[in-house]
C-alpha cells in the first residue's frame, strides 16, 4: 500500500493536518522518533504524519528516518512560514517551485560571498498542486476561521507558485544583513522558512524521491512578526496550508483518479460540501 509522508516543524502545523486523519497507529523509528500514520477520508493508502521541529538539520533527519521507515512515494513538507513580499497576503498559500538553502556561502575580506544551492520541485506534485489551485474545490476543506483580530475581513486564500527561501534563523528585521543578502541574492524568493532545505536535500539524496513544500503566509518577516502571531495568523495560514497539502496527498495516493467524497476534517463533519463537489478529478 502507498505511503505519503507529512513533515510538520511545529504542533499547531501538526494538528492542522491531524485533523484530517481517521484512526491512527503510532510507530517508533529505531532511534526513537514517533509518527503518527492513517488514512485519509476514502482514500486508498497511509499518510505519515511527523514534528521535526524547528530547523533545516533535524528536518534532514527526520526526513530521511521517514524515507528508510515508510518508503513513501512522496514527502510534503507543510507549515508556515514568514513572507517577503507585498503581493502575497497574509494568509496566502506558496507552494515552493524552488527551495533555496541561503545560508551557504564564503565569509570574504570583502563581505559574504553567497553560494546558492538549489532544489526544484517534483515536476508531478507541482503539476497536482497546480490542478488543485486551478479546480478550487480543495477550499471545502478550509475551516470557517473568523477574521483575525483588528482585521476587517478574511479573504479567500490566493495560492502562489514561486521559490522560497530556506535558512537557520527567524528573520524578524527587514534590516538585517540576512534580509538584504535575500534581497540581493535571492531576490525571486517569495518566503523564508528553517525546514524545507533540510527535508528537499533528504528526499534528493534518496534517489530524487519526489519532495513538495506548501507553506501558509503567517507573518511579513519582519518587526511586525509577533502582531501577526498575536492576531490569529499563525493558526489560520497553518490550517490553510494543512488543507491544501492534504488534497495533494490524496491526488498522490489516489492516482490522480476521481473521488467519490471529498475529504473532511474530523472536528467538523458540517463543513461537508456539496455531493458534486471533487477535490481529485484525473488530470487531462
Amino acid at each position: 500500500m502507498s505511503t505519503v509522508v507529512l513533515l510538520t516543524a511545529l504542533d499547531l502545523e501538526y494538528q492542522a493536518v491531524r485533523q484530517y486523519m481517521g484512526r491512527t497507529r503510532i510507530q517508533s523509528h529505531p532511534a526513537g522518533t514517533l509518527f503518527e500514520s492513517g488514512h485519509l477520508r476514502d482514500v486508498p493508502g497511509t499518510v505519515a504524519l511527523a514534528v521535526t521541529g524547528e530547523g533545516n538539520v533535524s528536518a534532514a533527519v527526520l526526513a530521511e528516518r521517514a524515507i528508510a521507515m515508510f518508503q513513501p512515494k512522496a514527502l510534503l513538507c507543510v507549515g508556515v512560514a514568514g513572507g517577503l513580499k507585498d503581493d502575497i497576503a497574509l494568509g496566502d498559500i506558496v507552494v515552493a517551485t524552488k527551495v533555496y538553502a541561503l545560508h551557504g556561502g564564503r565569509e570574504h575580506p570583502d563581505g559574504f560571498l553567497a553560494r546558492p544551492k538549489a532544489w526544484p520541485a517534483s515536476h508531478e506534485l507541482e503539476q497536482l498542486a497546480r490542478y488543485l489551485a486551478h479546480e478550487g474545490t480543495w477550499t471545502s476543506l478550509l475551516p470557517h476561521d473568523p477574521p483575525p483580530r483588528a482585521q476587517p475581513a478574511c479573504r479567500a486564500p490566493t495560492v502562489h507558485f514561486k521559490p522560497i527561501a530556506s535558512g537557520e534563523v527567524v528573520l524578524s528585521a527587514t534590516g538585517m544583513s540576512l534580509a538584504t543578502r535575500l534581497r540581493v541574492t535571492y531576490d525571486d524568493a517569495v518566503a523564508v522558512e528553517m525546514e524545507s532545505a533540510g527535508i528537499a536535500q533528504a528526499a534528493h539524496l534518496n534517489r530524487s524521491l519526489p519532495a513538495l513544500s506548501v507553506r501558509g503566509i503567517s507573518d511579513r518577516a519582519d518587526a511586525s512578526k509577533h502582531l501577526a502571531d498575536a492576531t490569529g495568523w499563525q493558526q489560520i495560514a497553518a490550517r490553510r496550508a494543512a488543507a491544501f497539502t492534504v488534497s495533494i496527498a490524496a491526488l498522490a495516493l489516489h492516482d490522480h483518479t476521481p473521488m467519490r467524497t471529498p475529504l473532511v476534517p474530523r472536528t467538523d463533519r458540517a463543513m461537508m460540501p456539496d455531493e458534486n463537489d471533487r477535490i481529485c478529478c484525473r488530470i487531462p
